[in-house]
C-alpha cells in the first residue's frame, strides 16, 4: 500500500481543518479554533488502488509560516485552499504556491487549488472564473469544496492522490545520444 504526504496550505479561517476532519471523521467543525499543526492518517481506495494519506492540517495565521518550507520539504501533494467569501484569501495563496515552487525546485508539482465554502454562496467574494483561471495558469486542478455540506470533499482528496501517481509515473527524458551524433 502506498503511503502519501498531503500538505493543506491556505490562510487563516479558510477551513482547512474542517476539510480535513471532515473527509478523515465525516464531521463538520463548526467552531474555528486556529490550528498549529494536526497530523492525520486515512486510508483510502482510488481508482481501485488502496493508499494511505498521511495528512498535515497547518497553521493559516503568519506567526507559523516559517515552519512552510520545513512542511514542503516533506510533502509530496498539496492543497492550497481559499475562502471563496473572502477574496484576501485568494490572494494570499499565491505567494504560498510560489513558495512550494521554490523549496521543491520543480514546477510541475502535485497540487490542487481549492475555494472553500461553496455552501456561501451568497456571500462569495472571489468568481469561480478567478479560480479557474489561476488553476489553468499553474497546470493545476481547480476545485470548489464545502466542509460543511461535504460538497466535494471526498473528491478533493481523491484527486490529490492521482496527482500524486501522475507525477511519480516516469517521463521520458530527453537523452543525450553520444553515438549519434553527426560529424
Amino acid at each position: 500500500m502506498r503511503e502519501y504526504k498531503v500538505v493543506v496550505l491556505g490562510s487563516g479561517g479558510v477551513g482547512k481543518s474542517a476539510l480535513t476532519v471532515q473527509f478523515v471523521t465525516g464531521t463538520f467543525i463548526e467552531k474555528y479554533d486556529p490550528t498549529i499543526e494536526d497530523f492525520y492518517r486515512k486510508e483510502i481506495e482510488v481508482d481501485s488502488s488502496p493508499s494511505v494519506l498521511e495528512i498535515l492540517d497547518t497553521a493559516g495565521t503568519e506567526q507559523f509560516a516559517s515552519m512552510r518550507d520545513l512542511y514542503i520539504k516533506n510533502g509530496q501533494g498539496f492543497i492550497l485552499v481559499y475562502s471563496l467569501v473572502n477574496q484576501q484569501s485568494f490572494q494570499d495563496i499565491k505567494p504560498m504556491r510560489d513558495q512550494i515552487v521554490r523549496v521543491k525546485r520543480y514546477e510541475k508539482v502535485p497540487l490542487i487549488l481549492v475555494g472553500n465554502k461553496v455552501d456561501l454562496e451568497s456571500e462569495r467574494e472571489v468568481p469561480s472564473a478567478e479560480g479557474r483561471a489561476l488553476a489553468q495558469e499553474w497546470g493545476c486542478p481547480f476545485m470548489e469544496t464545502s466542509a460543511k455540506s461535504k460538497t466535494m470533499v471526498d473528491e478533493l482528496f481523491a484527486e490529490i492522490v492521482r496527482q500524486m501517481n501522475y507525477a511519480s509515473l516516469p517521463e521520458k527524458q530527453d537523452q543525450c545520444c553520444t553515438t549519434c551524433i553527426v560529424q
